[in-house]
């Protein structure tokens, strides 16, 4: 993940994937970074064959008494 226009020198010789989100303020960059690393974790998971609605061991992380 880069900021736009940094690409080239991130992969140089365009060998790998860059997903590359607009350039903004250092308190704002995580809003705008956030967003495509969600989607990718996603699509990720979805590819995986995973149902993305039933995670597992979810009933041990959010127990409330």
């Amino acid at each position: 993940m880069c900021s736009k226009g940094d690409a080239a020198s991130v992969c140089p010789g365009g060998s790998c994937r860059v997903i590359e989100v607009p350039q903004l303020e250092d308190c704002l960059q995580p809003v705008v970074n956030i967003v495509p690393l969600q989607l990718l974790a996603y699509h990720l998971t979805v590819l995986r064959g995973f149902n993305v609605d039933q995670p597992r061991n979810l009933a041990k992380s959010v127990t409330t008494q």
